[in-house]
């Protein structure tokens, strides 16, 4: 692919559509402890390299993971909330927790970054809008960024390229769907739609609130913490620990006190008791 355009960074953040992620904003201090976190210098520059970089750091610090909504915590849609959660409590979280926090720390840094709702793929079709928190980011180029989807995408994805994107995680192809919307695929197989509208945080609260606490939610029914790792992935699934290397699978059942000491181990959570479901269901995704 051709390389975009850049542009250097601006003192204040930038957001895509005016006002309409003017809810992102956070303070020095936080872009500074979240820097620290994902082990990332300040860019000098708000351009395609530095978000390449810092999507990878994201994703290969922050896990996905849902562990909150079963020790009773309660997701704040806020920035400050967000970011705090991540770069202060050194946790991960679900999509509208890290694509939220890492929006606020792009437009911080100068990047013009839109939130997107999409809805996920299931067998029996598209979730409800607002399904799903993703990213354009623009550099000059449109950028699809997502580091809250649950196997995480690694790198930004080109919003105007209809072959194939190969990374880390596997070979994305993004292809155009009704009403100005776009669908992407991971290894020929769609993961979601995604709509061109630019939303405030906000517009996720409802949404954000049926996953994390209807019943018959997937986060409320499935436990789960995952990191890519450079040779495959980490996942820590109630207390079943699973290794992929390559084609390579390792599960382990573990005892309750190997299961915290494995949140610490490979996340980086510390937690003073073991989350349970209560009534465990089928994965998603």
């Amino acid at each position: 692919m051709t390389a975009r355009p850049t542009g250097t960074i601006s003192p204040a953040p930038a957001f895509a559509d005016g006002d309409v992620a003017a809810d992102l904003y956070i303070e020095e201090a936080r872009v500074t402890a979240y820097l620290e976190r994902i082990g990332a210098a300040r860019p000098s520059r708000a351009d395609t390299a530095h978000l390449r970089d810092l999507q990878f750091r994201h994703v290969r610090t922050v896990p996905f993971e849902n562990v909150g909504v079963h020790t009773g915590e309660q997701i704040e849609l806020d920035a400050r909330s967000l970011v705090d959660k991540i770069a202060k409590g050194r946790r991960g979280g679900i999509c509208y927790e890290s694509n939220g926090a890492f929006a606020a720390l792009l437009a911080a840094l100068g990047y013009r970054v839109s939130l997107l709702s999409a809805r996920v793929f299931v067998s029996d079709g598209f979730g409800v809008p607002f399904d799903h928190l993703a990213l354009r980011v623009d550099t000059g180029g449109s950028w699809l960024v997502d580091v809250g989807f649950g196997r995480q995408i690694e790198f930004p994805l080109d919003l105007e390229y209809r072959g194939e994107q190969r990374g880390p995680g596997g070979v994305y192809r993004i292809a155009d769907a009704p009403e100005g919307d776009l669908d992407v695929y991971r290894d020929g197989e769609l993961q979601y739609r995604v709509e061109s509208r630019p939303r405030a945080l906000t517009d996720f609260a409802t949404a954000c609130w049926w996953h994390t606490h209807a019943p018959q939610a997937h986060f409320t029914q499935n436990l789960v913490c995952s990191l890519p790792t450079d040779a495959g992935r980490v996942t820590l699934s109630g207390q079943r620990l699973i290794i992929t290397e390559g084609a390579k699978v390792w599960a382990t059942d573990l005892a309750a006190d190997a299961a915290l000491a494995a949140y610490h181990d490979h996340f980086g959570i510390l937690l003073d008791r073991l989350p349970r479901v209560s009534a465990p269901g089928p994965a998603r995704h």
